[in-house]
């Protein structure tokens, strides 16, 4: 089969005018030129188009899609086990929160009391399901199976209470990354504040603290490009400040 511009437009939902974009920034070529001067696209291009709708619907950049499937190792077959798994787990969450909210209407037309737990079921979800994405795999080759699955466990039971103090928590600590950074030194009493406040943080989902194991994961901050994003967005060079903090605080505590 080939398409036109207008009939690949129709087909996919996707407008004219955003076909013509992808294939200003090389995202999407056409498969030839008509002789009237027309882009023609074949079975090769609407696959593709496919792939790159995935990935958008998955909240990727157009710049790290175009990335990703220009990388002469993209398999699309792969690609496509991958957004079947990612869509899932969209999925999950998703009914989830539909749990919730129906136990939540529930609990009220009845009059039952829904436990704290309960109501933050879905929200706590997705933040596991977001930790396993982003650095599952490596977490679990550093601490074992056995403790990512109890600290995610811990997390499911944590009360509505202690979920918004930890969140809290977190954005104090990116906070504190900020000022302590400005001291320029990992020794400082802020910056050692700073250290203390991210283990606090850290016993909200593991079940006791070691120096040694803070001292990895702090290791682990700057070695990830993940980790090292996270942090460095508060402020440029904050994993390697954090990282440095935290060795200082292991090392004196």
């Amino acid at each position: 089969m080939e398409y036109s511009v207008k009939e690949l437009a129709e087909l996919s939902g996707v407008s004219s005018r955003t076909l013509r974009y992808y294939d200003e920034i090389g995202l999407l070529k056409p498969a030839r030129w008509s002789e009237a001067g027309y882009r023609v696209y074949e079975e090769k291009q609407v696959d593709l188009l496919q792939q790159i709708l995935f990935y958008r619907e998955l909240g990727i950049e157009l710049r790290e899609i175009k990335r990703i499937v220009c990388d002469p190792s993209y398999d699309q077959l792969e690609a496509l086990k991958g957004h079947y798994r990612e869509l899932e787990q969209k999925r999950n969450h998703l009914d989830q929160l539909l749990s919730t909210v129906r136990q939540t209407i529930s609990s009220r037309e009845r009059g039952i009391r829904m436990s704290d737990s309960d109501k933050f079921a879905g929200f706590k979800e997705q933040l596991i399901e977001e930790n396993e994405k982003n650095y599952g795999k490596e977490a679990r080759e550093k601490y074992g199976e056995d403790t990512i699955d109890e600290s995610n466990a811990r997390l499911r039971d944590m009360s509505e209470e202690k979920f918004e103090k930890m969140k809290a928590l977190e954005a104090d600590i990116l906070q504190l990354l900020k000022e302590a950074y400005a001291t320029g030194n990992p020794a400082s009493k802020k910056a050692q504040e700073l250290a203390d406040k991210h283990r606090q943080w850290l016993l909200y989902s593991w079940k006791s603290y070691s120096k040694e194991a803070h001292a990895g994961l702090a290791e682990m901050y700057l070695a990830d490009e993940r980790f090292k994003e996270y942090y460095d967005k508060a402020v440029q060079g904050g994993a390697q400040f954090l990282k440095e903090a935290i060795l200082n605080y292991v090392a004196t505590e």
